[in-house]
């Protein structure tokens, strides 16, 4: 029998997702590709808790708590793999307001860590503006909640006022991050990773992700709307994009341990939910590796 999520539940649910937010990304090791920078190449690492590997162990030595950089993201795993030399200042929760301020005391603004001579930058950044991602997905449960036996309760109440913000505000806050970028590091080879399906295309799981049936498309929708106004950023300003839905098509949370590159919101693995895992983690290491290998 269904299990009834209550508002006070459905509450606790969203205030997890909204604190994974602020948290970030994930990793571990990575078979060798073929690194077409040298040794000791000066190497940045930007973003949010899915650059920074927010719930996959151990965190950092020397980063602040709040940011939840794993010493096993994707950045680390390929500065290690390449003998790249890291500065990784990627932080969960990140938006690309980050880039220019501080985001907690103790931190500095994400761009300073750029130079003159860095040769490598590898950014992920967006799924916080406008809290598109945890946002929405806590609206749809919410939605759900209020009205169980509905098909699409998200997608009917907000239609693409959920999509909107991507468009008007995401899209040009990436393309002046991407440009900034490359203004402070003119010699670096500059790569954008898009995000790994969160959802399937259709169905959904419940109650990993307790989300009404016709609203997993929606919500894919809006991730598909994201990773395409990153796209569009990168070829504007000639960065690098690395595509992630194309390979993680059925990796999602809602696929079982061993398969999964994401963690659902209720049984997570990890204490990140709707963030990668260790597996995601090596995943983005290899696809950013052969991008930089690329060129």
């Amino acid at each position: 029998m269904a299990t009834r999520i209550t508002g006070r539940r459905w509450k606790a649910m969203a205030a997890v997702l909204a604190a994974a937010s602020g948290m970030a990304a994930h990793a571990v090791a990575l078979a060798s590709p073929a690194a077409a920078l040298p040794g000791g190449t000066e190497y940045v690492n930007l973003g949010d808790s899915f650059s920074a590997g927010s719930g996959v162990a151990p965190i950092a030595s020397g980063q602040l708590p709040q940011c939840w950089q794993s010493e096993q993201n994707f950045a680390h795993i390929v500065a290690a793999e390449s003998g790249y030399r890291l500065t990784d200042v990627s932080c969960g929760g990140a938006k690309t307001g980050d880039f220019y301020q501080p985001q907690y005391p103790g931190t500095r603004a994400q761009l300073d860590a750029l130079s003159p001579s860095t040769e490598l930058v590898t950014v992920m950044i967006g799924g916080n503006n406008n809290d598109t991602f945890a946002g929405a997905m806590a609206t749809c449960i919410g939605a759900w909640a209020v009205s169980p036996g509905a098909f699409d309760p998200c997608k009917s109440r907000y239609g693409a006022g959920l999509f909107e913000p991507i468009t008007s505000q995401t899209y040009p806050a990436l393309v002046k991050a991407l440009e900034d970028v490359h203004a402070r590091a003119p010699r670096a080879h500059v790569v954008v990773v898009g995000y790994p399906w969160l959802l399937p295309a259709t169905g959904g799981c419940f109650p990993q992700f307790p989300i009404a049936q016709g609203d997993v498309p929606y919500l894919r929708d809006l991730q598909a709307t994201l990773n395409d106004a990153i796209a569009r950023a990168a070829a504007e300003t000639g960065t690098s994009f690395v595509d992630m839905a194309r390979v993680s098509e059925g990796r999602d949370g809602c696929k079982p341990v061993g398969e999964r590159w994401i963690e659902p919101l209720v049984y997570s693995a990890q204490p990140v939910p709707v963030h990668p895992n260790a597996d995601g983690e090596r995943a983005l290491a290899r696809e950013v590796a052969a991008v930089i290998a690329n060129g």
